[in-house]
């Protein structure tokens, strides 16, 4: 019982150091490509390494193992994580000036109705937005395809959908109770926890920690 405890707390601890070091790596990363051109490649290096990780027979990779994967993902991934990260940005300022303007200046109920349907949009944006980084890591695919999937996964899989939109708000709870958390770990804390979410609950071949040998998946090598 003893010898388990003391393996699974070393586990665990490997763990936290994994997501630290992935934290540091994204802040790097980010100003190594002047914020602009850095962060997507980022959050996409973040989940390779992730994947990496979750995939990994003993789960016991080093500090400077897991900035090396980070590394050469995110110079893999410096042109396209940024064509595709930007759509999706722009995607979230449309959301959020139509939501501002008809939520602080609705004049009647069809506005009323309209700011609840882009409320709705939000949080299926947000589950698009945690769950397409995690499927761009394992498929390599056109981007029109990696965006139909993740939409047919939202659709698919509800508990995945659910636990990943809770996730995201109980992040954001923690960040403002706990601000030093938010210094440690950063985002790399709740983009783990997506990907360990959709590894568990999503049963997409490639993205299952029951079945780790499905071929042709992106990175099956790391």
């Amino acid at each position: 019982m003893l010898a388990r405890f003391s393996v699974a707390y070393e586990r665990f601890c490997r763990l936290l150091l994994t997501i630290f070091v992935v934290n540091i790596a994204m802040l790097v990363h980010t100003l190594l490509g002047a914020v602009v051109l850095g962060f997507f490649p980022s959050c996409a290096a973040a989940q390779t390494t992730f994947r990496t990780w979750l995939r990994a027979e003993d789960r016991s990779m080093r500090a400077k193992e897991v900035w090396g994967i980070f590394h050469g993902a995110w110079k893999n991934e410096l042109k396209q994580a940024n064509l595709f990260g930007w759509p999706l940005a722009v995607c979230w300022v449309v959301l959020a000036i139509d939501y501002y303007m008809m939520n602080w200046h609705a004049r009647g109920t069809f506005d009323v109705a309209v700011s609840g349907v882009l409320f709705v949009l939000a949080l299926v944006l947000l589950a698009f937005t945690m769950l397409v980084w995690v499927v761009r890591a394992n498929y390599d695919e056109r981007p029109l395809w990696i965006v139909r999937t993740t939409l047919t996964m939202i659709v698919a899989r509800p508990l995945c959908t659910l636990l990943q939109i809770g996730l995201a708000l109980l992040a954001i709870l923690a960040w403002a109770q706990w601000p030093g958390l938010l210094m440690v770990f950063g985002m790399s804390l709740p983009m783990f926890c997506t990907a360990w979410i959709v590894y568990s609950f999503g049963r997409i071949p490639g993205m299952d920690i029951h079945d780790r040998e499905q071929p042709g998946i992106r990175y099956a090598k790391s």
